[in-house]
């Protein structure tokens, strides 16, 4: 989290075959964890922010096409790493990872204390959490109407 980085923008290349049939030859923007956080901590009590608005934001921000996912998904794991290590030393004003869901709504099982941990403060928060047919994670019923607008 400490270490100085700056944002890069890097074109789409050709082996990218994935994004590059996604995004044709755009940018990537490869983030920081300090530009991941920062988006983490607008996210108000009773309010959810997903990974893809995350991914977004930040593109649109920075100029790029998209933003990197697999960077993205590493900055938010040490942004939750750092914030569960200050709650746990008695810090009041911690990123609330907690209120970051994946884009279909489900909690995320790498988070501290795993998704058991996720849906007990996002119960707190008044959200309702299902278990649905066919679906290995918890999500957060109606998550869609808890979103924090763009």
């Amino acid at each position: 989290m400490k270490k100085p980085r700056e944002p890069r923008i890097v074109r789409i290349k050709p082996r990218w075959k994935r994004w590059q049939q996604q995004f044709g030859k755009g940018t990537m923007l490869i983030a920081t964890p300090r530009l991941v956080e920062g988006l983490m901590r607008r996210a108000p009590k009773g309010k959810l922010l997903t990974i893809g608005r995350i991914r977004e934001r930040l593109a649109r921000d920075f100029g790029a096409t998209t933003t990197c996912p697999l960077t993205t998904g590493i900055f938010i794991r040490i942004v939750a790493e750092a914030a569960n290590e200050e709650i746990n030393k008695g810090k009041k004003r911690a990123t609330p990872f907690w209120r970051l869901v994946r884009d279909d709504g489900c909690l995320m099982e790498k988070f501290p204390g795993g998704v058991q941990h996720q849906a007990k403060r996002l119960r707190q928060e008044g959200h309702t959490i299902v278990l649905e047919q066919g679906k290995k994670l918890p999500r957060v019923k109606d998550f869609e109407q808890s979103l924090i607008k763009r």
